[in-house]
């Protein structure tokens, strides 16, 4: 299984930004699939979450800004991001979280390549 980002780039706050990551592969489930983030010298953090059954988690300080969705039939999740801020500055990932091969199989995690967001004046 391999897990594609793009959409990535540079822009002014208060800007947009939508990041989407296609997982392709044998799949036959994916359970939870998620964005993390880590700016410069800073631990990585989760921003977003959402599950097959489109529950979604937000870091706090995303919240209202940012909007989480998936495609099922895809194996794609997005990430629109509105009302970028400078600290939104990192290399974003993406995540895919249990994922089967069959209906039988174990699952494991999956993680994309990283793509850069800067939000600078």
């Amino acid at each position: 299984v391999q897990l594609q980002a793009s959409g990535g780039g540079s822009v002014q706050p208060g800007g947009t930004l939508r990041l989407s990551c296609a997982a392709s592969g044998i799949i036959f489930s994916i359970d939870v699939m998620g964005w993390y983030r880590q700016a410069p010298g800073k631990q990585r953090e989760l921003v977003a979450t959402i599950s097959s059954g489109g529950s979604t988690n937000y870091l706090d300080s995303v919240k209202g800004r940012f909007t989480i969705s998936r495609d099922n039939a895809k194996n794609t999740v997005y990430l629109q991001m509105n009302s970028l801020k400078p600290e939104d500055t990192a290399v974003y990932s993406c995540n895919a979280g249990r994922v089967r091969s069959t209906r039988y199989s174990g699952s494991r995690d999956y993680w994309g390549q990283g793509t850069l967001v800067t939000v600078s004046s």
